[in-house]
This record gives structure tokens, sequence and C-alpha cells, in this order.
């Protein structure tokens, strides 16, 4: 689970320049409009944790693009079509957003990538791509069809199978508009190459992980220590989100309390903490694009004796899900793994309540939630790269909520947590 980053992200995505986004904070002016006098001292005294941040290569991009024609050339397609979002920023180290206007990229199975962009966003869009992903942009006037454009560029890379894959975020518009136009090709679904390339991280790629899960940790552990009776859930939050910029992030979290907490995503309803209330924190930030996604559950005061089973139960979820993680293994063996536990205790089979109302884990990397995911049905083989949370929750409607949430790499010898885990209800990092 993660608070909604993907505003976040489109904010200020079209002020990231030709290196991508990240949740960085840039310029020391952040810290001076912030007013550190009206922080708590723990916050207070937090340092930047930027340095030794190391972006994502031109070089691996490039072999991003190389690894997609491979993987069109076994899929049988011709070429992608990628609207400006977070897959464009993978393979090209920019992104644009999405409008009404088609903007986008075509990555041909062979041959070099071009761009698809309004005319009179021309001078833009040339700041924002780097030359060395494709210099060729082809520019629509307001009363031209860019479908013709995308047609067009696919045509002239060479045309073999006669199919051209939509990325999944691509809208039904920009998809039927170039159907209409391909007479005699197949419009099919390119999740075979994007997330073909997206689900496997290299080491750089999880070196950022590790830094905005650091980052997350270390944000939590400040904003914790102010934690009292009578305080709101917004000042809470508040209170993350000031940690995350002394520390030189934007990132946040949602704060749940009490009975509220039975809520996987939560309640719009105002809450005040009190004591004995369970107080459920998810959130995260990201680094160079790349998120964590963290979940720490504590009581105010003195926990009941009711609370600690249901947390130390849930912390045996969560360890049988990490002892369930071998490569090769299908995904689903995980989130049978953690719904054992929880059934055998007594908790609601499958997805019954009170019980596990969800999937033990999701796909974590550019996006907060992507490919693959810890859910029953779910065949495909855990490898080497790949990034999930492991977040088995336990619901209780009316009374209260237990999640812990902790990411994890696969390497070559296994999985391994980004973040270290709770030791207690009442020792919240490891």
């Amino acid at each position: 689970m993660s608070f909604n980053r993907r505003k976040f992200i489109s904010l200020t995505a079209l002020t990231a320049g030709t290196l991508g986004v990240s949740n960085r904070i840039f310029g020391s002016n952040v810290y001076n409009a912030h007013n550190d006098a009206n922080l708590p001292k723990a916050i207070r005294d937090l340092q930047p944790m930027v340095s030794g941040i190391i972006p994502i290569t031109v070089a691996e991009r490039k072999e991003r693009i190389a690894k997609a024609q491979r993987l069109m050339s076994q899929e049988k397609m011709d070429a992608i079509f990628i609207e400006g979002t977070v897959s464009c920023y993978y393979f090209t180290g920019m992104r644009w957003g999405q409008s009404e206007r088609t903007f986008g990229v075509v990555i041909p199975a062979k041959g070099d990538i071009a761009y698809i962009c309004p005319k009179f966003e021309e001078g833009r869009a040339r700041e924002l791509i780097l030359p060395v992903f494709g210099e060729e942009v082809r520019c629509w006037e307001e009363h031209e069809s860019p479908y013709a454009l995308i047609l067009g560029i696919v045509k002239d890379r060479g045309v073999v199978h006669n199919r051209i894959g939509m990325e999944e975020r691509v809208r039904f518009f920009i998809a039927n508009g170039v159907k209409k136009l391909a007479t005699g090709f197949d419009i099919v679904d390119a999740t075979p190459i994007t997330a073909g390339c997206r689900v496997i991280k290299s080491k750089a790629e999880i070196a950022l992980m590790q830094k905005a899960s650091d980052a997350t940790i270390d944000a939590y552990k400040a904003a914790f220590t102010t934690i009292r009776v009578g305080m709101s859930q917004t000042e809470l939050s508040n209170n993350i989100s000031s940690a995350f910029k002394k520390l030189g992030f934007n990132g946040g979290a949602s704060v749940q309390v009490g009975k509220y907490s039975a809520l996987p995503h939560g309640s719009i309803t105002p809450q005040t903490i009190r004591d004995g209330d369970v107080v459920m924190v998810d959130g995260g930030t990201s680094c160079e694009g790349y998120a964590s996604d963290i979940t720490r559950t504590i009581v105010m005061g003195k926990p009941s004796k009711r609370q600690i089973e249901v947390w130390n139960l849930e912390k045996k979820a969560q360890d049988a899900a990490f002892a369930a993680i071998k490569i090769g293994a299908p995904c689903e063996q995980v989130d049978a793994a953690a719904r054992a536990v929880i059934e055998e205790a007594g908790f609601g089979k499958n997805y019954n309540l009170p019980g596990l109302p969800h999937r033990t884990g999701h796909g974590i990397g550019l996006e907060g939630h992507e490919w693959t995911n810890f859910v029953k049905e779910n065949k495909t083989p855990i490898a080497v790269g790949m990034c999930f949370s492991n977040e088995p929750n336990i619901s209780i409607p009316g009374e209260f909520g237990i999640r812990l949430e902790d990411c994890v790499y696969i390497a070559e010898d296994g999985a391994h947590f980004f973040s270290k885990q709770s030791i207690s209800i009442d020792q919240p990092f490891g």
C-alpha cells in the first residue's frame, strides 16, 4: 500500500529537466523557505542525505531500448508506442505527461526511436529530449492527425509482422485513432515489452530504491518521536513530510488511527490519536523516480494483550511471506504462505474479514505499484531483479488493523529487504 504519489509526480514532471523526475529537492532555497524554528527538534536536526546518488546512465537507457527491441522481435511486433509517461521516462530519461494533444515516442523493433509532438510544443520537446535517444521529432499541427505520424514512423522503420504495440497507459482515443488508419495492422498490448524490461531491475535501479527506502525510515524515525495523545493525523502526516524535506526528498505518508486502521486505504474521517490507539503510517518517497513504500504500525501508550497478539501474528505472516520468496517459485506461493499463517490463527479465509483482505504484495520500481504481484493464481516465476512489497495485513473492522510493510529485492542469492523489519509493537524500527 502507499500514499498517492502519482499526482505528486505529475506536478513535478514538467520541471525536472532532461534527466527525468526525482523526488529529491533541488536548491538551498527550499530549506530557507522552510521554517525550521517551528519543527520538532528530532526533525529539525535531520541532515540532507542526497549525497552519493548516481542517476541512471545513458548507457543503461540505451540497453533498455535494445532489450525492448529484442523482445519486440520475439513477440512479433514492428514497434511500440508510448505516451510521455513513466515508461517513456524509463527508456528515454524524459517525461511529458498526458493531455488531449498526443505526444509520445515510437520505439521500433529496428532503427532509431522517434517522437510525436504538437508543432507548437516542438521547442519544449527538443529541450527535454536527449539527442542520444533519438533526434527525430515529427510534429502535427492542430488540424492534422498525430495518428498518421505514428503509423508513418512504423512504416518507415520497416514492417515485418504488421503488429503495433500500445503501452498500457496509452489512452483509448490514441490507440483507436491509429487502429482506424492502420489497415492490415493489428494493434496489440505492449505490456510484454514494457513490463518485460521494467520488472527486472538493474543494480543501479536497486541502489536508488535503497536510498529512497533509507530516507523513508529516517523520516519515520524522526516523526514517530513526535507522536503524542491529542495529535491529529494531519499533524503527524505533516511532520513526516517535513522530515522528508529536511532529508532532501519530497515524500509523505497517510496516517490512520484506531478503528480506521482496519481500512487498508484509510478513511476521510478526521482522526485524533488517543491513548491505546493503533497508529498506522504508510508512505514513502522516490529517488530519481524510484519509489519506496513502507508501513509501520504502533500503539499510542501501552498496547492491549489483543493488540500485541494480532501484531505478533502479522509479523509472523510477514516472515512467512519472506521465507516463501524463492527464485523460480510462482509469485502466488508468497501470498499463500502469509495467508496460511493468518487463517490458521482463526481469521477469515480468502479475503473475508476479519483477516487479510488483499494480496500480500505488489511490484515496485518507478511506480509505487507495478508488475508483478504476490497474489493467488499469479504463476509468474520469481526472478533475480524483481522488487516487491511484503505487506500482509490483518483488518478487524470496527476495532483496528495491523499492517507491516517492507519492500524486497531479489538478488542472485535470494530475497533481501530494503528496510529492516519492525521488531515488536513498541519497536517499529529494526
